[in-house]
């Protein structure tokens, strides 16, 4: 399970060089974000708004399955 807590930290300190995609295991996108600066900040913003559901959407694709 994924921290909206952490996400956003990382969001926030690092998230212009992608580091809150690559923690969601969005590769393609940090790797946009480390190359662009957060799409030159803008999409920095907008992750703001959007990334509480992008963790909630990687909770739920990866459930914390205990055997």
């Amino acid at each position: 399970m994924k921290s909206k807590l952490v996400a956003y930290l990382l969001w926030f300190f690092l998230g212009y060089l992608g580091i809150h995609k690559f923690y969601l295991e969005q590769w393609g996108w940090g790797v946009i974000y480390l190359f662009t600066g957060g799409l030159f900040g803008i999409g920095w913003l907008i992750d703001l708004f959007i990334l509480a559901t992008q963790v909630d959407n990687y909770n739920l694709k990866h459930p914390n399955v205990r055997y």
